[in-house]
């Protein structure tokens, strides 16, 4: 009986998982490997954060998805792959999982390096979870009077979170926090011009300062130090400063792109090892690297789906193609949004709605699969 093992049940997965008996019924044996029995939706996290949902609305039941299926789910860690012998090693247990073949959606974290020391008010965008631990953080701080909250980043994750501290701050509090958002010398630098233009006067206008001349060098002990050695003082930190590839790859000595992502081929493939696959934010595509959205892992979808049968079955493999440009629509809090594709580009209630609606409407299609 031949083995796929999945590692992780994120956004690339999604059709996979939902057709997990196609799997089961030719005789295939099927395990996920996942650390929490549900998988969330991470551009619905922000709006978690700020009240808009709540983590039912932006989770998969992954645990339950397998078992109903007839798969094995184990919840763990991944910590390396052996692919010589074809095993997968746990965090958690001197378990070991054999597979066939194997495909990776392991996501990405959060770097942390410039914080010092463990602070039990530093919250990072990944694992989503930490969202909703960071909303009731707030929350309760602020029923002891005002603090302070500093973002540090100025790409997508940091501008969201900023704005959805305010929206939940605005709607939770009779206090409402200093927030300030440390972007560095350019807010949004990877966007249009008027795309930058727009998300800064969004913000300006909710009253979040925005800390421009220099990048943050270190936090330690609620400080934060710019490059221009000026300190400030934070209750809450909220370090959104991109994101990188689960570490897992270059670990297990597998192939890796410069960021350290597991380094795949047209076909999604491991460019060192032929059983091995790969989508979402934790491989670097060689022919064409990707930017860390999940609209790439949406695509990969089914072209893994196809490609992980067709491994098992030893048929030909199809490639996959990036497609062209996509739209993409940041939720800013308080029902407001910036929408970009091609050259329409516009801010305010009707961008949001069209973000909760492809949202929703997403996460009803897998959530009942």
């Amino acid at each position: 009986m031949k083995r796929l093992v999945l590692i992780g049940g994120g956004h690339a997965h999604m059709i996979t998982l939902s057709k997990l008996e196609s799997f089961i019924e030719k005789g295939y044996q099927v395990t996920v490997i996942q650390p929490s029995d549900y998988h969330y939706y991470s551009g619905m996290g922000p709006g978690m954060l700020g009240g808009t949902y709540e983590p039912d609305d932006i989770r998969f039941e992954t645990k339950q998805q397998v078992e109903s299926k007839g798969g094995r789910f184990v919840k763990a860690h991944a910590s390396r792959i052996d692919p010589d012998k074809q095993l997968v090693y746990l965090a958690e247990s001197d378990e070991t999982i054999q597979y066939d073949v194997l495909s990776c959606n392991a996501g990405s974290y959060v770097p942390k390096s410039i914080v010092e020391g463990a602070d039990e008010n530093v919250f990072t965008a990944k694992p989503i979870e930490e969202l909703y631990r960071a909303k009731e953080t707030i929350l309760r701080k602020l029923n002891d009077g005002p603090i302070s909250i500093a973002v540090l980043g100025g790409g997508p994750a940091a501008v969201e979170i900023a704005g959805n501290i305010h929206q939940l701050c605005k709607r939770k509090s009779l206090h409402q926090p200093n927030i300030r958002l440390f972007s560095g010398p350019r807010l949004m630098s990877k966007a249009p011009v008027r795309v930058q233009y727009l998300v800064h006067k969004l913000l300006v206008r909710k009253g979040i300062t925005i800390i421009d001349k220099g990048y943050v060098e270190r936090v330690s002990d609620g400080k934060i130090t710019v490059e221009n050695d000026t300190t400030y003082d934070a209750d809450i930190i909220f370090p959104a400063i991109g994101v990188k590839p689960s570490p897992l790859f270059a670990a297990s000595g597998l192939d890796v792109g410069p960021d350290g992502g597991l380094k795949v081929n047209t076909f999604l493939q491991s460019t060192g090892q032929a059983n091995i696959f790969g989508g979402g934010d934790c491989i670097y595509y060689a022919d064409h690297p990707l930017d860390k959205v999940g609209v790439y892992a949406v695509r990969q979808n089914l072209v893994l789906y196809n490609n992980l049968m067709s491994a098992l079955e030893g048929k030909s493999l199809e490639p996959f193609s990036p497609a062209g440009d996509y739209l993409l629509i940041y939720n800013l809090g308080d029902g407001e949004g910036v929408l970009s594709k091609w050259s329409l580009t516009f801010s305010g209630k009707l961008a949001f709605r069209m973000k909760d609606y492809i949202d929703r409407k997403f996460i009803r299609l897998f959530q009942g699969s």
